[in-house]
């Protein structure tokens, strides 16, 4: 006698570049520097994909370099502001004080034009939501989602506090679930924090890379990962073998999870490369959010942080 079991269809994308995405399935590829990966230490993309791909009711802020919304594999999963999309050029039809914002913001020059002039945060989407089963490149975390391009770094990767205050209160205004960043430096601000607290008000989660200077982040906070706010979720890197990447900052109290973040293929605004950082297991963190918004709306910022940590797979390399 023997349960009758359910058996149900891999749902696996058609994306042709998905085997080199070791961070969704690592079934013990090599990455772009030969290394070997360990089968399983990946964010189990393709178990998650059995139960949901994305949906396109949330919305993810990717508040970094831009957003090359042009690129084939970001296009059909940018976020769009349908007032400015059918309004009058030149006009701010919803009366955001922002003109033209389609797409997005733009912080380096107060417009409504995130395009990417660099590469940085078009290869953070990427990871996030690359439309899925397109057959074409690469496929995201959400193969269906909306993506917010807000731009406050600049051509050369670098911006300012203003403009990152300018860029979190936009996608908390505009109704950004998940504000996903990959970026850090100076001290610490009073202004920021309070800007965050903003976002934590407003519903969404603040997901921040741990940084890359090898840092313990207990006994030197690095920002904006280290801000006591409730709706941050601070993200180290892991290897395609489970260990801490060599860059990677840490913190047992203050860094909350790893995710894949070494020879990381993601969209540019050139194509595919693979970069390694902080950053890029920042967007896998962010992008398992939406998922994870997708399939339970009703979970609150905090909510999510929570599920995501409680669940998260103790490691040996962590």
């Amino acid at each position: 006698i023997e349960p009758n079991y359910i058996y149900r269809a891999n749902k696996m994308p058609n994306d042709p570049m998905i085997a080199q995405l070791w961070g969704m399935n690592n079934f013990g590829q090599k990455d772009k520097d030969s290394a070997v990966g360990v089968k399983g230490i990946d964010i189990g993309a393709t178990e998650a994909w059995d139960i949901e791909t994305g949906s396109d009711n949330v919305i993810v802020a990717v508040i970094d370099t831009g957003v090359d919304y042009t690129n084939p594999d970001l296009a059909p999963n940018m976020w769009t502001n349908e007032k400015e999309l059918n309004g009058k050029k030149g006009v701010d039809d919803d009366n955001n004080g922002v003109i033209d914002d389609i797409y997005g913001y733009n912080a380096t020059n107060d417009s409504g034009d995130p395009k990417d002039d660099h590469g940085h945060g078009s290869h953070c989407s990427g990871t996030i939501g690359a439309k899925g089963d397109d057959g074409k490149g690469i496929v995201g975390v959400n193969w269906n989602t909306r993506i917010m391009g807000v731009k406050f770094l600049d051509s050369n990767g670098s911006g300012s506090l203003e403009g990152a205050i300018k860029a979190i209160d936009y996608a908390s205004k505009m109704g950004a679930k998940i504000l996903s960043n990959s970026w850090g430096g100076g001290g610490e601000s009073q202004t920021l924090k309070e800007a965050i607290e903003r976002s934590n008000s407003a519903g969404a989660l603040f997901v921040a890379a741990a940084g890359n200077e090898s840092n313990n982040n207990d006994a030197n906070p690095t920002f904006p990962a280290s801000y006591q706010v409730p709706n941050v979720l601070a993200v180290a890197a892991i290897d395609n073998r489970g260990q801490i990447a060599s860059f990677s900052n840490y913190g047992k109290s203050s860094v909350h999870v790893g995710a894949p973040g070494v020879n990381i293929l993601s969209t540019t605004t050139t194509g595919y490369e693979a970069w390694s950082g902080t950053s890029m297991a920042t967007p896998h963190v962010s992008g398992i959010a939406a998922l994870l918004a997708s399939h339970e709306p009703s979970l609150t910022n905090l909510e999510l942080k929570n599920r995501i940590i409680t669940t998260a797979r103790p490691i040996a390399g962590l």
